[in-house]
């Protein structure tokens, strides 16, 4: 018969509260949580909790706050130079990496060359492939001092930076490399005519003639370039072959854009993320086993331990070059001694900028266009 007191006690019951019973969520479930595992056929684990109740029944709470995420979140800067910049992002969804990822290729303004004017041309190349090509040639100007050039706008000091080629072989000379250290730089602006398309040394009118930019004043004269003249980025890219006396003069007019309009405008060469790779040994690989572990890895992952007395075992000693090519874990006698996992919410990301920002700057730069996109979402829903 059940008394008053057992179904008080019923009521009240928490598994929970037993002695026995462990805290939290279960080893296999922690692990489900925080890893993906790579198997030697497929990795398991791949997907996240899309919901915050997903271990509600374990006492667990993984719903979404902010006050977590400033305690979780964390940024480490591995390695940054001019050009290349590797660093950590822990605590966030891979959703968030992939946005910063978007954004950095796609939205993350820079300068790029997109009008040229040919006014001879008599090389191999025509003239169609000829202007492509010196569009994708990256240019060291900080897009930030510029303003976007809208259809209703003129060109001018404040939305164009305009370059001049003029290069010639003369006949009995070899064949002449055309880099782009022969691109000058104009910072008064264009010097082509606009009704006949010369050059301003053939006009003999006493007005100043009209040419295709409306520059009011010269853009060395201005202070952000007056120590800091305007070139492409490398000075060594190859743009033409001129055989003796064929010639190329033109004209460069680099304007303000982003990825998402053409991949010239991305400030980046390439950004891209991976998972923080974890690799556990899973009990003693010793002796020969050892051996054949640090052999079949190519990223040298591993190491040989000397225990003495002719002992050796095998330690993890650089797990983040692992790139999880599953190498040593096909090995029939090594597959159950190695586990592969990778860490969900850390990320190891690089940027490989084009050099028209310092990679640091780029991120800062996606940084607040994701903040200012989150902004415009807050707005629209308030």
């Amino acid at each position: 018969m059940v008394t008053e007191e057992d179904k008080i006690f019923a009521k009240n019951f928490k598994i929970d509260d037993l002695s026995d019973v462990p805290a939290g969520l279960p080893p296999h479930l922690k692990l489900k949580q925080n890893r993906v595992v790579s198997k030697k056929d497929a990795s398991v684990d791949t997907a996240d909790a899309i919901y915050s109740g997903s271990y509600v029944s374990s006492g667990v709470d993984n719903s979404v706050k902010l006050e977590n995420f400033y305690e979780d979140f964390k940024v480490d800067v591995i390695s940054c130079t001019e050009t290349d910049m590797e660093f950590d992002m822990i605590g966030i969804d891979a959703a968030f990496a992939n946005a910063f990822r978007r954004i950095l290729i796609a939205e993350v303004p820079s300068m790029a060359i997109e009008k040229v004017l040919i006014a001879y041309n008599t090389s191999l190349i025509v003239d169609e492939v000829l202007a492509h090509r010196i569009g994708l040639i990256p240019i060291a100007a900080d897009p930030r001092l510029f303003e976007y050039l809208t259809e209703n706008d003129q060109p001018n000091e404040k939305n164009t930076i305009v370059f001049k080629l003029h290069v010639k072989c003369p006949k009995g000379q070899p064949r002449l490399q055309v880099l782009t250290n022969e691109l000058q730089w104009l910072p008064n602006g264009s010097e082509f005519l606009k009704e006949t398309g010369g050059s301003t040394s053939n006009s003999n009118s006493n007005s100043k003639p009209k040419t295709y930019t409306s520059f009011s004043c010269s853009q060395d004269s201005l202070p952000e370039f007056a120590d800091n003249p305007i070139t492409p980025t490398y000075l060594d890219i190859l743009i033409a072959k001129l055989s003796p006396g064929q010639e190329i003069e033109l004209e460069a007019h680099a304007v303000k854009g982003i990825g998402k309009t053409h991949a010239k405008w991305s400030p980046v060469g390439t950004a891209w993320y991976r998972m923080l790779p974890e690799v556990v040994l899973l009990g003693e690989v010793e002796d020969e086993k050892a051996e054949r572990l640090v052999k079949v890895c190519p990223q040298n992952v591993f190491d040989i331990e000397d225990m003495g007395n002719g002992r050796k075992r095998a330690t993890v000693a650089q797990p983040r070059n692992c790139t999880l090519c599953k190498e040593c874990i096909r090995d029939h006698d090594l597959v159950d001694l190695v586990d592969l996992r990778s860490v969900k919410n850390h990320f190891i990301f690089k940027i490989e900028s084009t050099g028209s920002l310092p990679p640091d700057v780029i991120f800062t730069e996606a940084v607040k266009i994701l903040e200012d996109k989150c902004e415009r979402v807050i707005a629209d829903l308030s």
